[in-house]
């Protein structure tokens, strides 16, 4: 039998969600990230790149200005407000000290109680092969967690009057093929459709099927599936990870 899944932590006000490009928040949390905004909380975004390899159709310069636009449309219908680029580059982001430091800065900006990151697993729940940025990002943002509260991990970042934050409850990957918890986004579908469209372009590239249609069939159908393992509610999940 599937194991149920519980519902989210509530006794936190920060969020600092961690992805590789724009759209992967959309495809994996938006849902729940509307849920959270709409009860007073705060999130902020932090993308690794601009998207730029994302779009065969448009050259990179292109695509990393239609794909921030995008991103901050897409924010903006879910109650984000604060969208950060670090500008790595898309498709070939490198796993090391650069990235860990990035985002360990990132923390400490932010100082969340919660982070929310993608899946950073080798495969998706369907079995398709996991692309390298995510994983690449996904494990980093892990790493990173830990780093932003050691003093002696990087310590230039103190320096430059980033202070360690340690505040760090929990780690949420959205989309893992080992989901433990959900949100109950019942109430938030079609602010969660909306998002997701606001890809506009991207998905347009995607396929014939109108980005609208493409973003409402995705939301339906992993929120429904969500649906089995909590109580009959449309859900977003994560593998949440206390520390």
């Amino acid at each position: 039998m599937t194991d149920l899944l519980a519902p989210m932590p509530e006794d936190w006000q920060r969020c600092l969600a961690i992805a590789a490009h724009p759209d992967d928040l959309e495809y994996g949390a938006s849902g729940a990230v509307a849920v959270w905004t709409g009860a007073g909380r705060e999130v902020s975004y932090v993308l690794v790149t601009r998207g730029e390899a994302g779009i065969d159709g448009m050259t990179p310069a292109q695509a990393a200005v239609v794909r921030e636009e995008e991103q901050r449309a897409s924010a903006a219908v879910v109650g984000v407000r604060n969208v950060e680029f670090l500008d790595h580059r898309d498709g070939v982001i490198e796993h090391g000290l650069a990235l860990r430091r990035d985002l360990a800065a990132a923390i400490r900006r932010y100082r969340p109680e919660l982070v929310v990151t993608l899946n950073h697993h080798d495969y998706w729940g369907h079995g398709g092969w996991n692309s390298a940025d995510h994983r690449v990002v996904g494990r980093a943002a892990l790493d990173a967690v830990a780093d932003a509260g050691n003093r002696w991990v990087f310590p230039e970042l103190a320096k430059a009057g980033l202070e360690p934050w340690d505040g760090v409850r929990w780690v949420a990957v959205a989309g893992s093929p080992q989901a433990t918890h959900a949100v109950d986004v019942s109430a938030t579908l079609d602010r969660a459709v909306a998002s997701l469209a606001a890809h506009h372009a991207y998905l347009a590239a995607l396929g014939d099927e109108p980005p609208e249609q493409q973003a409402r069939a995705f939301v339906s159908r992993t929120t429904t599936q969500a649906a089995a393992r909590f109580g009959g509610q449309p859900a977003v999940t994560f593998e949440l990870l206390a520390r």
